[in-house]
């Protein structure tokens, strides 16, 4: 089974980053993924039908054993998002868990849950968790909605899993950081700026960013906030104040005068209260922040308080932009839920560390060729009882690209003759419903 040439030419980019005998074990690989019911590596190779082209193992080996870089095919794929970015490129990191079964895969552990928790109880689970960098993005074809496509992945291990593994145990903001370095360094002449929550927003991501990268995260209501150190006197001794005068905390300046403004955020309208300044955080006291706190007049949320390292930006632009950080949840979920994110079987490191993040790459592939080539396909089913639907999300770009491959298999057979064209409208409208 082949993928439709537009899609093939999409990944012929990232060639260079295998030999030529694991790029052809790569493209099986994803034309497998796409039309697989189970996303374990036999599952792609029955539905790739390659039980003849390799031994299974050679399929294997090519997350176990094969020499490349999952950091440099996810450069690749940046490469290929660029030509859609603005001046300043947005960046969203999370982390999220793959659920597994098994005591003796690399790098499992039990960690938080966050589908069953809930506010009064944690819930944990078996499995991996992986943090993961994408690029948040709007193409013509969507023009409401934000697309967040991974590139960088690493497993975090906790210090039980680290143990096991032989190896030091790095937090989650330590990986996001790593992995920031590992990007800008890659476009040193472009300005990145990243939304993340409060997770990845603590002074060991704030003292840690690149040189051409801003930060845009959440703030405890209590946090102690300076101003500016005042300029040193000549003849001062000592060492030089890193900390001005102290300011309220965000919780306080919601009690004194606040705006009163109408957000649109997360697809609704919202009026809220809220007040904003420029401040400096205990933490990385060097670094002039802009810090809003909000307080929910409707909507139902709590009062919040958010800070960017922009510090000239205002506060409606700060709260827009972390409200862009939910793109990255919308991709956790179709990868989950499309992509098969959780279901490879691999226990090995290598075939942990590759295998899982290779449905986050494909689902940034597949939204890029429909950026480029699939949206002019796209044909929305019939359904007179669901109106309110007038714009394709990621399982319509997925069923195109389906379709299109399978048309593709079909118009090769070359029919002809009496009957050929109603052969071939039965044969479109099957693969129509099987996409």
């Amino acid at each position: 089974m082949e993928l439709v040439a537009s899609f093939g030419l999409l990944l012929q980019a990232l060639a260079v980053e295998m030999t030529g005998a694991s790029f052809q074990s790569f493209r099986v690989i994803i034309a497998g993924w796409v039309f697989a019911a189970r996303r374990t590596v036999t599952g792609m190779i029955v539905a790739a039908r390659a039980q003849a082209s390799k031994h299974s193992s050679a399929f294997h080996r090519f997350f176990a054993q094969a020499c490349w870089s999952l950091d440099g095919v996810g450069l690749r794929v940046f490469d290929l998002i660029e030509p859609w970015l603005p001046g300043t490129i947005l960046l969203g990191v999370d982390d999220t868990l793959a659920r597994k079964r098994g005591l003796k895969v690399y790098g499992v552990g039990m960690h938080h849950d966050p589908l069953l928790s809930t506010r009064k109880t944690a819930v944990t689970n078996w499995g991996h968790s992986w943090v993961v960098l994408g690029v948040i993005v709007r193409f013509p074809f969507r023009a409401d909605r934000y697309f967040c496509l991974p590139i960088l992945f690493r497993l975090y291990l906790n210090r039980k899993a680290a143990a096991r593994a032989g190896g030091a145990a790095c937090t989650r903001p330590q990986l996001a950081v790593e992995m920031l370095h590992r990007l800008c360094g890659h476009r040193k002449n472009r300005h990145f700026h990243l939304v993340a929550d409060a997770t990845y927003g603590g002074r060991s991501v704030l003292r840690h960013l690149p040189g051409n990268c801003d930060l845009t995260s959440r703030m405890h209501l209590e946090a102690r906030l300076y101003q500016a150190p005042p300029p040193r006197r000549s003849g001062t001794r000592g060492r030089p104040r890193i900390r001005g005068q102290r300011l309220p905390t965000p919780r306080q300046w919601l009690e004194g005068p606040t705006r009163r403004l109408k957000l649109d955020l997360y697809g609704r309208r919202d009026r809220v209260r809220l007040a904003d300044r420029q401040a400096r955080w205990h933490g990385a006291a060097y670094r002039p922040l802009r810090v809003v706190a909000v307080a929910p007049i409707s909507g139902g949320r709590r009062p919040q308080a958010f800070y960017s390292t922009c510090h000239q930006a205002t506060a409606e632009e700060v709260l827009d932009g972390y409200a862009r950080r939910w793109s990255l949840e919308q991709t956790f979920q179709e990868a989950k839920g499309h992509l098969g994110f959780q279901q490879p079987q691999g226990w090995t490191r290598r075939a942990v560390e590759r295998t899982a993040p290779m449905a986050m790459l494909l689902y940034s592939l597949i939204v890029l060729w429909f950026a480029r080539e699939g949206h002019r396909h796209y044909r929305p089913l019939n359904r007179p009882w669901y109106r309110t639907k007038t714009q394709p999300c990621f399982a319509d770009m997925l069923a195109t690209l389906r379709r299109l491959s399978l048309q593709q298999q079909v118009f090769s057979w070359g029919l002809a003759g009496p009957g050929s064209q109603k052969i071939l409208q039965t044969l479109e409208n099957a693969i129509t419903q099987a996409a």
